[in-house]
């Protein structure tokens, strides 16, 4: 079995402390250097360790609870890491004076589906203190045996050395404890401090959100002005064209218009601290999505057990966090709110009139749902598949057709196409987006479910589900707004840092209209249908997810509980530079710049001729990163803005740098000084 061990940090609490006299039998030779004091790894609290799919590390055994057997040799002592793909497992402890030597015996274990290679490293402080060497199933195990007095931190990695899955064994793993100390020598590296970067929004009014806004003719227009700042606010747009009009109080422009074109609106927005303005591009054609949709989605923390309820919580939360005035819109319902099926047919759960899909009893009012999403100003989204039957086994949106076509009432009387009653069904409660879980080569499906969407009557978001195959990329792109790029994420730095920096070759897809998904965003609480939990990305990681998404340009889609958010979260959220990063009606995505033993460089176009730059650090340790105006094709000196801490930095006359925390970002943008 393949699995993921994910980066970890272990609680070194309850280490037992042992004479040399009691070493396990079968560890390796202590050697001179280890005095009378053993902590044991193996006694520490190993369920803080965390790796995909719940697989637990055991104490002294293997992960199918066997003993721990690197090339038919036997340990009593040690645990395993279970890991796959190009994942590395990692291990962090803090040392305090009066530990002298770090002991193991380490080697792929003789159990499992040993596939591929494993390299382990050994850092002490910034320093490689031992390496394995690329090693294999049954190759004997290697010891390690290093000094680590005098050092603060060590690191303990094993990581795949050829993208195959491999179990890891750190058999007798054990650090050796000066007699002449006392107390606990060893201890869990501190969590990184949720340092909150950004500063709050002032009293006065801000109209944040995108510039610009895309609708079909004809079709009902929805827009509420985002804004910050003390309520009561007023809201005005001066240059509507016939058929809008604009809600003083709430910010919603609400109407239809039947002409295509562009029309420029200043919006306004007052308050008793002042009035401020800024303009949107209202344009009317045929490209929905003109910037990337930003919203929340229900799978990554329910699953398929979403109910109207807790909707209804989720939309209440985005009122209450405030992520509505800065530009969040979009709520989708993701798998499970379809009828069920027993006999495996879409048509045999069709019972409506017109054989559209039903929702399930814990949705009893889907137009009564729709209708109070939009009532606090926002949009809602829905969730259905090309298959007969759902990933969570509820009724699919094709399969064979039923017999009968639909009468002047609405009534099936003949034959008719499933996913044309759908989208009309969907347009009759109110829906605006629809997450298609399909195949990347099924295109016939794609076609009837985007014309279907088209014909509707209103404005639907289509967006593709699944490991898109960017080969198959210029079949599909343009029938939809965004598409996914990747498999499934998950809250776990190695999971997220593979998937947003793989992402450059799917630039050139991205555009105002159609985007690139890199699955969706893991801060906050999240749980995948288990109790929703804090997202296991350190704060750093979490800037670098946000700083990567929006230089992407990609939708940002939440899937934690925001009734838990909490300050970081919300101010992480709730950056309106950042954001604007993603929202630039360029449309561009980023491309890397550079990058060099995992100190990475990535740029962005902006509409105004500046760029957005993020410096990314990948690596263990902080480190120092540059972005080179020769690189970036700039000439001249450069005024240069942080992003996060919305703080001016400068001017710099070739480049720009900084030292980056592991893991961690900084985003800036640049532009020339005139």
């Amino acid at each position: 079995m393949k699995t993921h061990l994910l980066n970890a940090i272990i609680t070194l609490a309850g280490a037992s402390v042992l004479p040399q006299s009691a070493l396990a039998a079968g560890a390796e030779p202590a050697g001179a250097a280890e005095k009378a004091r053993v902590c044991w790894l193996s006694d520490l609290d190993l369920t803080k360790v965390e790796q995909s799919g719940g697989f637990g590390l055991q104490k002294d055994k293997s992960y199918y609870g066997k003993p721990l057997t690197i090339a038919g040799k036997i340990y009593e002592r040690g645990f395993q890491a279970v890991f796959g793909n190009d994942v590395s497992g990692t291990f962090e402890l803090e040392l305090k004076p009066g530990v002298q030597r770090f002991m193991a015996s380490v080697g792929v274990d003789d159990n499992g589906d040993q596939l591929g290679a494993v390299e382990v490293l050994v850092y002490g402080d910034q320093e490689l203190l031992w390496s394995s060497g690329r090693m294999q199933y049954k190759d004997a195990a290697k010891p390690v045996d290093v000094p680590v007095a005098g050092k603060k931190r060590l690191l303990l990695i094993a990581k795949s050395a050829d993208n195959n899955g491999c179990n890891v064994d750190w058999a007798d793993a054990r650090i050796s404890l000066d007699s002449n100390t006392s107390g606990d020598l060893v201890s869990v590296a501190g969590p990184e401090p949720a340092e909150i970067l950004t500063p709050k929004p002032g009293p006065a009014p801000k109209i944040t959100g995108a510039r610009v806004f895309g609708v079909r003719p004809g079709n009902p227009f929805f827009f509420k002005i985002p804004a910050t700042g003390t309520a009561p606010l007023t809201f005005g747009a001066k240059g509507l064209p016939d058929g809008l009009k604009v809600d003083p109080k709430t910010g919603l422009i609400t109407g239809s218009i039947r002409k295509a074109g562009d029309y420029p609106v200043t919006l306004t927005a007052t308050n008793a601290k002042g009035k401020t303005t800024k303009p949107l591009k209202i344009v009317v054609g045929e490209k929905l999505a003109l910037t990337p949709p930003m919203g929340w989605a229900s799978y990554n923390c329910w699953r398929c057990e979403i109910t109207d309820a807790r909707m209804r919580a989720i939309a209440d939360a985005f009122v209450k966090t405030d992520l509505i005035n800065h530009g969040w819109t979009y709520m989708n319902i993701d798998d499970g709110w379809q009828a069920c099926t027993d006999k495996g047919l879409a048509g045999e759960a069709r019972k409506a009139p017109n054989f559209s899909l039903e929702p399930n009893d814990r949705f009893p009012d889907m137009k009564g749902l729709c209708d109070y999403v939009h009532g606090l100003g926002l949009k809602i989204g829905t969730y259905s598949t090309p298959w007969m039957i759902s990933y969570g086994g509820y009724t699919g949106g094709s399969g064979n057709d039923a017999k009968g076509t639909i009468d002047k009432e609405g009534h099936a009387v003949g034959k008719v196409t499933f996913e044309v009653q759908d989208a009309k069904q969907w347009a009759a409660w109110g829906i605006d987006s629809m997450k298609y879980d399909w195949n990347a080569i099924d295109v016939p499906n794609t076609k009837r479910m985007s014309e279907a969407l088209r014909n509707c009557g209103r404005d639907i978001l289509f967006t593709l589900s699944n490991t898109a195959d960017i080969n198959q990329a210029d079949k599909w792109a343009e029938l939809s707004q965004f598409w996914r790029t990747t498999g499934d994420i998950f809250d776990r730095w190695w999971c997220m840092d593979r998937i947003g920096f793989s992402q450059e070759p799917w630039r050139k897809f991205a555009g105002p209209g159609h985007w690139n998904d890199p699955d969706m965003l893991v801060v906050g609480y999240v749980g995948w249908g288990n109790a929703p939990k804090p997202t296991q990305l350190t704060p750093n990681e979490q800037y670098t997810h946000i700083s990567l998404w929006c230089l992407h340009a990609a939708p940002l889609l939440l899937g934690c509980d925001l009734s838990q958010a909490d300050e970081f979260t919300i101010n992480l959220l709730t950056n309106d530079e950042v954001l604007e990063v993603d929202q630039d009606p360029l449309g561009s995505a980023a491309s890397r710049i550079s990058h060099e033993d995992g100190l990475e460089v990535w740029a962005k176009d902006m509409e105004d001729g500046s760029k957005a730059v993020g410096l990314f650090n990948r690596t263990y340790w902080p480190a120092k990163v540059s972005a080179k105006w020769s690189d970036l094709g700039l000439t001249g000196p450069q005024k240069v803005r942080d992003l996060w801490r919305q703080k001016d930095l400068g001017i710099s006359k070739d480049k720009f740098e900084a030292v980056i925390p592991r893991h961690g970002c900084m985003l800036i943008r640049i532009r020339p000084d005139r």
